[in-house]
């Protein structure tokens, strides 16, 4: 329904048929015909063009309306009322309705009600129609609950030698450290930590504590953040292959942009039609 941005009268009088269409649905009228095809002769003998034409039974007897669209820049006059009378006397067919985009002058009010002659204004969302009328309406909403567990190797532990200790916390960062060997080769100590992870998570001993030293991290352990260097001939790294409860719920809301408001004068029903063709009766 994005078309409603770019509107002529063509997509005018498509839109007034799905608009009819799908409120019809409801209560059991139906869209028989529309636009150029769209001909009835009358008892005079004159073939009348009805922009939409709708059906409605009651399971006895059938009931037409004949719908004409003004996609006019002015105020639709009693004179579309007159000829739209006599369209639907000559024709036997049982209703009128004139949508319009600008409205209905006072004396096209007044002989519209006389004749029974239904009006309805549509048209795009314009300044106007704040407060009060949405913008944009919820189409949907949405609530997605993912049970996940997930393994992981914990770090509990590394041991750099001389009853010396790097503490590990919930914040610890493992990549400001690196170990610098004597021909001054330069590895990070995430290199190891990720190295050990893998094997604990392969031998998958969920909960138990395991060790390993790697004795060829020899040189120097250096704090890129302090500076400070420790003399190491080697680290001892403890994990513990952890389950962890890594579950979300995530809500959201599908949000739909409103194009159109649709009035109805004399029963004063108010409608929107959203981008994505989705219509909302608006009750005050």
């Amino acid at each position: 329904m994005s078309e409603a941005n770019n509107l002529d009268w063509k997509t005018y009088e498509s839109i007034t048929r799905y608009i009819y269409e799908t409120l019809g649905k409801q209560i059991g009228v139906k869209v028989i015909d529309h636009g150029n095809t769209c001909r009835v002769t009358g008892k005079s003998g004159v073939t009348h063009q009805i922009d939409v034409l709708t059906e409605h039974s009651d399971g006895i007897h059938s009931y037409k309306t004949a719908i004409e669209c003004k996609y006019w820049n002015k105020k639709v006059n009693k004179d579309i009322v007159m000829k739209l009378s006599d369209t639907i006397e000559d024709t036997n067919i049982n209703k009128g309705v004139i949508v319009s985009k600008s409205g209905f002058t006072k004396d096209a009010l007044e002989y519209a009600k006389y004749r029974n002659i239904g009006l309805v204004e549509l048209r795009e969302i314009g300044t106007k129609d704040l407060p009060n009328t949405p913008k944009e309406m919820d189409i949907a909403n949405f609530e997605i609950n993912a049970k996940v567990f997930v393994s992981r190797a914990v770090i509990l532990k590394i041991d750099i030698g001389n009853n010396q200790e790097i503490p590990i916390t919930n914040e610890f960062d493992f990549y400001k450290f690196l170990i610098i060997g004597q021909n001054e080769k330069k590895v990070p100590l995430i290199d190891y930590i990720n190295k050990f992870r893998k094997e604990v998570s392969r031998q998958n001993k969920m909960n138990e504590k395991i060790t390993k030293r790697f004795a060829n991290a020899q040189g120097v352990l250096f704090n890129r953040q302090t500076k400070e260097t420790t003399k190491i001939d080697g680290i001892t790294i403890t994990a513990q292959l952890t389950k962890i409860d890594a579950s979300k719920k995530q809500q959201f809301t599908l949000v739909d942009k409103v194009l159109l408001i649709m009035k109805s004068i004399f029963d004063e029903r108010t409608f929107t039609l959203s981008e994505n063709g989705f219509i909302v009766e608006h009750k005050d």
